[in-house]
């Protein structure tokens, strides 16, 4: 990771909503969550919420596999795992 990759990550967990939103990830992880059950639970509507998700996905925070009709969103570890390498380099 570079610092260009490191701070893109970091500003994609620097707003409250998105930083709950993977803290959410993590936590069922390795099953991860469908965007509506995050929405809910999140509390926002899913439209608002698409968008916050868009932004931890272009940071390579989330990664998206689909299951029937259902978009079921990860967490991906090994994006946190560099940023923590990196940062304690």
């Amino acid at each position: 990771m570079d610092d260009v990759a490191a701070l893109s990550v970091l500003a994609a967990l620097a707003h409250p909503t998105r930083l709950a939103t993977f803290k959410l990830l993590v936590r069922h992880e390795p099953d991860g969550l469908s965007t509506g059950e995050m929405a809910e639970q999140i509390g926002l509507s899913q439209s608002t919420f698409s968008t916050h998700l868009a932004v931890l996905a272009k940071a390579g925070l989330v990664a998206t596999e689909k299951r029937g009709r259902n978009q079921i969103q990860r967490a991906d570890l090994g994006a946190l795992q560099a940023l923590m390498t990196f940062l304690a380099n």
